[in-house]
């Protein structure tokens, strides 16, 4: 009777009635909405799924691959789970590394003669196990939206034996495997399944921005990703800056060569995205013939790189960059360049193509070569889709379940008061800042890009205040300068400040997030564990999850990389060890040595209704509940 009263109480808006209209199209009748309405409300009551953070990759593709196969040590931990007392630590690591890796497995087994029936029956069922246990804080319909298209039907009925008095199922089960066996389908049914645990092992993927620079194969990192089933993208500083070369920023352009030819991975230009330097390596050739030919290409786009980020600099004096513009300092009769108030002696005072009267004008060589660059990224097909999928999944920072993900800072002024920037007669700071960052970096790709749109972009990159860099780049110094004491860069006072709760708590609030259940996930500061470091701060309030993936960066950290796990139970961190090769992990079932820190235990299991889908699902309920009202009181007819 409660229920009747509070149902003939509810007022419909004409509005709302429209609304409802359309909701009526998929559900077109009483019992349609109400089962949906019970399906939801279960859905809600189920444990949340697993979210996996991943930070800073730079190009490191097999390392990435590797720990994207094994779910972070997720596999095997469920392998360990069901198989402890029945497996010995080989043969789990064995099944561990099928499912990681089934084709190359496969084939090695075969070659080893290891292959046989028997050996397929014992290893379907084991896989069918592990996938019933992954598939299990599931609902049976996003399971089957998971099956590989080629043997849904036969999956799904495997998850979903049941015992019977009579052991029909049993009987019945036993002979799908023996068929699949007999019929040479064993092979293919190991990869479908091997798809299947590995899909369910994580429900979310958070790349916590770089994807880029460093490593050599961050194009093969993006092909992954467009194929991942659920994935969202931070865009870190070295995203944005192939996002400005992609919409034609000469200056991120001559970054994004300066990086790649440093560090000699210039076939993901010229092989994976189609850019020639042959235009660069000509001019360098000539403009200094006694140097190697890409020591020549390097000093060449580097000297370039600085007369354009003059430029900018001096059509934007609200960058307060002033102190960079250092090309006009250099007394190449001395070979010192002025610094502050010092003078520091350089590595090489070589600088053909430098004008002392108007150090930041290109020649017309220098010219021609960027004209051929901006050409060739604007037109790379590849590029293109790689950096659209990066702009349709990414964003400067974004709040999910609760947690704060950005890569780089909230700026900050020294007082630990947000600090931003002033454009036009807007100042941004905070959540402003950063969602005005956002809306340029569209605005850059989607239409037409305006000089000052490029022009942040690169400011993105770099700036004293990007929120995805966070300190004072010494570029310049580290290129032509000998004394090292020049290079350190200061960092913005966030990272200072991001190590105290109440700081912490500030910028939480300033996105609207609950203090005392939320987190910021950073990443971007590799964090030195040799050093006695903790990823970390704050009394658990911030979590840094850029340990190292980069090689260059292992001897300074320690470790091979952080990545955060948060599921049902709590949040951890792993700490990954160095990632020796695929082949290792083939031939000896070599995993990545992982440790794992529960830094943060649920005292109650996280369910679907206390996450951000779940907030979705209750309007959706409400919605529907609505409909219900509105086809029982007549005021929707079919």
């Amino acid at each position: 009777m409660k229920a009747m009263e509070t149902e003939n109480a509810v007022l419909i808006s004409e509005e709302k009635l429209k609304y409802l209209r359309l909701l009526s199209e998929k559900y077109p009748s009483i019992p349609s909405v109400c089962r949906e309405i019970i399906n939801l409300k279960a859905i809600l009551n189920l444990p949340k799924g697993t979210e996996h953070f991943m930070s800073d990759l730079h190009g490191e593709y097999e390392a990435f691959y590797h720990i994207l196969n094994n779910a972070a040590g997720v596999i095997k931990e469920k392998v360990d789970m069901i198989f402890a007392y029945r497996l010995s630590p080989r043969e789990r690591q064995e099944i561990c590394t099928l499912v990681y890796y089934p084709v190359e497995k496969l084939k090695l087994l075969k070659s080893q003669n290891i292959v046989t029936p028997y050996w397929y029956k014992i290893t379907l069922k084991n896989l069918t196990e592990l996938a019933k246990l992954l598939s299990s804080k599931y609902t049976r319909s996003k399971v089957r939206k998971a099956l590989p298209n080629e043997f849904s039907y036969i999956i799904d009925e495997l998850l979903h034996a049941q015992p019977d008095e009579d052991n029909n199922q049993y009987v019945y089960h036993e002979k799908i495997i023996d068929t699949i066996i007999d019929i040479d389908s064993a092979d293919a049914f190991i990869e479908a399944l091997s798809r299947l645990i590995k899909r369910l092992a994580v429900d979310r993927l958070h790349i916590v921005g770089d994807i880029y620079d460093r490593g050599g194969n961050a194009d093969s990192i993006i092909d992954l990703l467009m194929r991942h089933h659920s994935v969202d993208i931070e865009w870190g500083n070295h995203d944005i800056l192939w996002m400005g070369a992609a919409c034609g920023s000469e200056a991120c352009i001559a970054n994004v060569l300066r990086n790649n030819i440093k560090y000699n991975n210039i076939e993901i230009l010229e092989n994976a995205y189609a850019i020639s330097l042959r235009s660069l390596t000509l001019f360098a050739e000539q403009a200094y013939p006694n140097l190697p030919p890409m020591e020549a290409a390097l000093k060449a786009i580097s000297v370039i790189l600085f007369k354009l980020e003059g430029q900018i600099i001096m059509r934007h004096p609200e960058y307060d960059m002033a102190d960079r513009l250092l090309l006009d300092k250099i007394d190449k009769s001395r070979g010192v360049v002025r610094i502050g108030d010092g003078e520091y002696a350089l590595k090489d005072a070589y600088f053909p193509t430098l004008d002392e009267q108007d150090a930041y004008t290109l020649t017309d060589s220098e010219r021609q070569v960027m004209e051929d660059l901006r050409t060739a990224f604007i037109n790379s097909h590849i590029l293109r889709e790689h950096m659209t999928f990066l702009y349709e999944k990414g964003n400067i920072y974004r709040c999910h379940n609760g947690n704060l993900l950005f890569h780089g800072c909230i700026p900050m002024d020294e007082n630990g008061e947000f600090d931003g920037m002033k454009i036009g007669n807007t100042v941004y700071k905070g959540k402003a800042y950063m969602d005005f960052a956002g809306k340029v970096a569209r605005r850059a790709f989607f239409e037409t890009p305006t000089q000052d749109n490029l022009d942040f972009m690169w400011y993105l990159w770099c700036g004293k205040k990007s929120p995805l860099s966070g300190r004072n780049i010494k570029t310049f110094e580290r290129t032509f300068v000998t004394d090292s004491s020049t290079y350190d860069e200061e960092k913005n006072p966030y990272y200072r400040f991001y190590r105290q709760e109440e700081y912490c708590v500030k910028i939480l609030h300033e996105f609207g997030l609950d203090s005392s259940l939320s987190h910021i996930i950073n990443g971007h500061t590799p964090i030195k564990v040799s050093k006695g470091e903790s990823p970390v701060k704050a009394n658990n309030r911030l979590i840094v999850i850029d340990g190292g993936f980069c090689k260059a960066y292992q001897k300074t950290t320690g470790i091979a990389g952080y990545t955060l796990i948060y599921n049902s139970h709590g949040m951890r961190l792993k700490a990954h060890q160095p990632f020796e090769s695929i082949a290792k992990a083939l031939e000896e079932n070599k995993d990545i040595e992982s440790t794992s820190n529960f830094f943060e235990k649920e005292p109650e299991r996280v369910m679907v209704k206390d996450t951000d889908n779940g907030k979705v699902i209750l309007e959706t309920i409400r919605d529907l509940e609505l409909l219900l009202i509105a086809y029982r009181r007549g005021l929707l007819v079919k």
